[in-house]
């Protein structure tokens, strides 16, 4: 099982950026997946999420609004896209599975992959 994180870079305040997370190993079908970020000096916080089954999506009230979460079965990757950019999204942005319920507890969550840092500076 492997997940992977990219699309990462430097934005400016009010930007977008769409990240992705390809998975190996396991199909969307059976298995939620979670977007976290982790900036600097701080701890790992559950961005947004996506259930197996029926494809809910959840997501952190920071980023409500503006981030949205999808994913293409047929790629076996998910994606988040990050509009209005703000300079607190500054953060190394991972993905893992693990249950929706729980996203605001990243320790639930496993088969996290490489990190994609995203900066937003002017």
């Amino acid at each position: 099982v492997q997940l992977q994180a990219s699309g990462g870079g430097l934005v400016q305040p009010g930007g977008s950026l769409r990240l992705s997370c390809a998975v190996s190993g396991f199909t969307l079908d059976y298995h939620a997946i979670g977007w976290f970020r982790q900036a600097p000096g701080k701890e790992r916080e559950g961005v947004s999420c996506i259930s197996r089954s029926d494809g809910r999506t959840y997501y952190a009230d920071s980023v409500k609004g503006r981030f949205t979460i999808s994913r293409d079965n047929a790629k076996n990757t998910v994606y988040l896209q990050m509009n209005s950019l703000k300079p607190e999204d500054t953060a190394v942005y991972y993905c893992a599975t693990g249950p929706v319920q729980l996203l605001s507890h990243p320790s639930f969550w496993r088969s996290w992959g490489q990190g994609t840092l995203v900066t937003v500076s002017s």
